[in-house]
């Protein structure tokens, strides 16, 4: 396990959804030569997490055999349907038999988030740590817990909100990022030049 400074930063790649809007599941989208799923596992190791867990569901089969995560673990969400809270549940019930103090989580879709982001995110982690990653003044992601957060976070995840309703009753450190990242999510295939600019 790495560590930033000296607390260990797990990463999580929430990569379970069928990518309804976008037509197919976001992990198998090819962007720049790799596809997103291979993109968001590099981008959290590079940022300094280790482990990094990517939950798969929809066509699990098929990013397994098409995407090169080594050096990730994998984990399969049954529930994938359900919405990505789910997901978010099934990495933090994998992440309580590591010794990682914090976890970084970064959705598939968001190809405009890089490792700098990531650091600079990482850099906030304790166990108590709750931080995001800001991009126009708003909670964008990376999003960090630690790990005294990581019950509440789990029960509150539910439908597509994942980790939204825990953190907005709560203080969440704003790392502002735009200068070294970008926070849009791809929902359609039109949204990927995005990632270009």
């Amino acid at each position: 396990m790495s560590s930033v400074g000296e607390v260990e930063v797990a990463g999580v790649v929430l990569a379970g959804g069928a990518g309804r809007r976008f037509g197919m599941p976001k992990a198998l989208v090819e962007h720049e030569g790799a596809l997103l799923v291979e993109r968001a596992a590099r981008v959290l190791a590079d940022g300094g997490c280790s482990p990094v867990l990517v939950v798969l569901g929809a066509a699990a089969d098929e990013v397994r055999e098409r995407a090169d995560l080594s050096g990730a673990a994998v984990v399969l969400n049954p529930d994938w349907e359900t919405g990505m809270g789910s997901s978010l549940r099934v990495a933090l019930d994998a992440l309580t038999s590591t010794d990682a103090d914090a976890a970084v989580v970064l959705p598939v879709d968001m190809p405009g988030i890089g490792a700098a982001a990531v650091r600079r995110v990482a850099e906030l982690a304790s166990p108590s740590a709750l931080a995001a990653a800001a991009h126009d003044g708003r909670r964008s992601h990376p999003v960090l817990l630690g790990r005294e957060h990581w019950a509440g976070a789990r029960t509150a995840a539910t439908g597509d909100a994942g980790a939204r309703g825990y953190l907005r009753d709560r203080e969440v450190a704003l790392v502002p990022c735009d200068d070294i990242s970008a926070g849009f999510d791809v929902d359609r295939p039109e949204d990927l030049p995005r990632a270009d600019t």
